[in-house]
């Protein structure tokens, strides 16, 4: 039986790219669904796991507007615990792969990987191993030795799912009457949300907001 796959990416063009390489490199994996963005993805997985036919993996970029992918990994875990998740990104820093792997991730490879690489991945994760692409698994081996950074305390806060998501969201420049709108929430709602958000993290300008998220993660230029 192949393996069936769904790749979540805002940029179609990386979508392409991965079923071109399937195409032809590893006819026995499929794309089984494709999404733009981390929402699109955890309704498809939804509608896949009422159908039992779930994925066998999941290709998810780092970087997606209103849900980023380390948030979209976590919340995918909690609809299907046995999700087996690769991350994709176009960058190798460290956090990004702690992120990733504490969120539930199995895998992790750059968008510059080859094709080899790509396919290997998949093969690996899929036989329920762990795979890091050749550009990411030195922060593993300096682990081991115990040379990797320690975590900023900044990224200690404890955060919930949905202030994490309206946190991206204001970063990504949405106005509190979008937020609103976006979670069918009232604007008193949203303000509550966004001014949690800064007593938390002792961040009192939109300007450190935005550097915040950005710092973390939660969202990319």
């Amino acid at each position: 039986m192949g393996i069936r796959i769904i790749v979540a990416d805002d940029h179609t063009v990386v979508r392409d790219g991965i079923r071109a390489i399937l195409d032809h490199r590893a006819k026995d994996i499929t794309i089984a669904g494709e999404a733009s963005n981390g929402k699109e993805l955890l309704d498809l997985a939804r509608e896949n796991i009422e159908k039992e036919t779930p994925a066998d993996i999941y290709i998810i970029d780092i970087s997606m507007p209103v849900l980023n992918g380390v948030e979209t990994a976590r919340r995918l875990i909690k609809i299907d615990p046995h999700a087996k998740i690769i991350m994709l990104s176009m960058h190798d820093d460290s956090m990004s792969v702690e992120k990733s792997l504490k969120a539930g991730a199995r895998g992790f490879i750059v968008k510059v990987s080859n094709s080899d690489e790509i396919i290997q991945a998949m093969r690996e994760v899929n036989a329920g191993r762990f795979y890091l692409c050749s550009k990411v698994s030195k922060y593993v081996v300096q682990g081991f030795l115990g040379q990797s950074s320690p975590v900023p305390a900044s990224s200690k806060v404890d955060l919930t799912p949905k202030e994490r998501e309206i946190l991206q969201l204001i970063a990504e420049g949405y106005s509190s009457k979008d937020i609103a709108q976006e979670f069918g929430l009232s604007l008193n709602t949203v303000h509550v949300h966004r001014n949690n958000i800064m007593r938390k993290l002792d961040i009192h300008k939109q300007a450190d907001l935005i550097r915040y998220a950005l710092k973390e993660g939660i969202t990319h230029l």
